[in-house]
């Protein structure tokens, strides 16, 4: 496994942020949710003017992560009030998005990504990170409870016109 590159997302990316948005949100969920639901969150959430609204907002910050030769994955950070929720105090800031291709999981690079968000919130001064998952995304509930992270809450997340709950976990660091 090679270290991985964490290289921020440019306006002129906007197409491949697009695209890779669709394409790990569809290989993480569309198994478990109906197709009118999983295309209708896309179609609100992952168009490109929502997109570059997104990029070009001082708090959030997106990044892409490589590995030795390819595009792997992206993050989305977001701070201050960008954050979907106002929790812990607005004291921590929030991972909103976290995703690796599927033929890149279950190879280190997920802990890799994890470090690399906390050092970039350290650098911000920040202490404490926390992120939404989805109830029934046992697989990554299991992987953010190995790296250490803790429920704290639940929030409704609306995919379609299905309304599910995500567990809301915090770590410090």
């Amino acid at each position: 496994m090679s270290e991985l590159k964490i290289i921020p997302v440019t306006e002129s990316e906007l197409e491949k942020l697009k695209y890779l948005s669709i394409k790990t949100f569809q290989e993480t969920f569309s198994d478990q949710n109906t197709d009118d639901n999983m295309n209708e969150y896309l179609r609100l959430n992952m168009n490109s003017s929502k997109l570059l609204n997104e990029l070009k907002n001082p708090n959030v910050e997106f990044y892409f992560a490589y590995n030795k030769t390819s595009l792997i994955g992206y993050l989305k950070l977001n701070y201050k009030d960008a954050q979907t929720e106002n929790v812990l105090d607005n004291k921590a800031f929030e991972i909103e998005r976290i995703y690796l291709l599927k033929t890149f999981q279950n190879m280190g690079y997920g802990k890799q990504l994890f470090k690399k968000i906390a050092s970039i919130g350290k650098l911000k001064g920040y202490r404490r990170l926390w992120l939404g998952v989805w109830e029934h995304n046992l697989g990554a509930i299991k992987f953010y409870k190995k790296l250490k992270l803790k429920i704290f809450d639940k929030h409704n997340f609306i995919l379609g016109n299905d309304t599910q709950t995500d567990f809301l976990m915090k770590f410090d660091f």
